[in-house]
């Protein structure tokens, strides 16, 4: 691993546990067993490095995109809904901390949403197709379709830990219940919905 990947990474994990604050350079390069004016030559400053280090953890997450044709939605859709779950949990220590400090620093949050929103936008795009292509003829507005279930994945990831019983069990079970009811509430009738 480069230097530059290595101080991000430990920039991402000294933020998780301690905050902006918290994330002193001091402690950033100790996590990264690098002198601290190698992060100064590589980001300039603490701030520039946490929001690249925070944009950074999320450019390869939710690469689990929809086809352009649907052709199994329950598979489909369950496959996508478990990418979002473990994205979110793996990250929900960044998460948590973000949203903490939102308004104090907005600016940290707006590079830790650029995944979440491009997911959203493909869940939109999805659930439109899959009325374009006949497997609903129901009129439902993506948009909200979209906000439910991705609140509903990114409540069981969040808080699954901490309320366990308030979730479908197993949990490696839980993204495909959610799959099949969102399917079913868009009038998305087939084999595999039908069965479970």
């Amino acid at each position: 691993m480069d230097t530059r990947t290595t101080i991000l990474n430990a920039a991402v994990q000294v933020f998780s546990q301690h905050g902006f604050r918290g994330s002193t350079t001091r402690r950033i390069a100790d996590a990264a067993s690098v002198n601290e004016v190698t992060i100064f030559r590589y980001f300039g400053s603490k701030e520039a490095l946490l929001q690249e280090a925070i944009r950074g953890s999320d450019v390869n997450a939710l690469t689990n995109s929809f086809p352009l044709d649907p052709e199994d939605p329950a598979a489909e859709l369950t496959q996508w809904c478990a990418a979002v779950v473990t994205h979110l949990h793996e990250r929900s220590s960044v998460i948590r901390k973000c949203m903490g400090e939102m308004e104090e620093r907005p600016e940290l949050g707006d590079h830790a949403v650029e995944a979440p929103v491009r997911a959203t936008e493909e869940l939109c795009t999805y659930l439109s197709n899959l009325r374009s292509k006949g497997f609903t003829n129901e009129d439902f507005d993506p948009a909200v379709a979209s906000a439910m279930l991705i609140g509903t994945l990114f409540h069981d990831a969040m808080g699954r830990d901490m309320m366990p019983g308030a979730y479908p069990k197993p949990a490696s079970e839980a993204p495909g219940k959610y799959a099949r009811f969102i399917l079913r509430a868009l009038g998305v009738r087939d084999i595999a919905l039908d069965a479970s």
